[in-house]
């Protein structure tokens, strides 16, 4: 039991962690702050949101392989499969954001120059689409460790 209470902590902490950073990301990522410290700023937090989303997908098949309840009962549950989906999905939506964010770095680094207002409106519009998906999952998850 004490192994399961510690992977179920640490796949807590990384949800939580997760949320403040991609929180951070869409605080940050208007065009009336954008300035070249926003811009690194943004591609050090996108960098450390992907490392926490990695780190939160090991964390849940840790608890998988090694929690109390095993592999078999969890691919039973249609709760994870859902969860799972919109995780999954989220990590996509994920990608055009960061692949933005690495691109205004690389021409800020190349010829200093920032972003362009449509090209922030529609990473934060991205941004903003994980935000949301992201309680929903909180939501199936609450759901199925009640047994629904």
């Amino acid at each position: 039991m004490t192994l399961e209470a510690f992977l179920a902590s640490l796949h807590i902490v990384a949800i939580l962690t997760l949320v403040v950073f991609l929180s951070s990301e869409a605080a940050l990522c208007r065009s009336e702050w954008m300035n070249e410290a926003v811009v690194r700023r943004l591609a050090r937090l996108d960098m450390i949101y992907g490392i926490t989303a990695l780190v939160l997908l090991l964390t849940g098949i840790a608890r998988i392989v090694w929690g109390a309840k095993g592999l078999t009962w969890y691919v039973s549950q249609p709760l994870f499969h859902v969860k799972m989906t919109l995780f999954f999905i989220t990590a996509l939506i994920s990608l055009r954001p960061t692949f933005t964010i690495r691109r205004w770095l690389k021409t800020l680094n190349a010829t200093g120059a920032l972003p362009a207002e449509a090209a922030i409106k529609s990473a934060r519009q991205w941004i903003m689409v994980q935000a949301h998906i992201i309680p929903v999952i909180a939501v199936v998850a609450v759901y199925w460790a009640r047994g629904m």
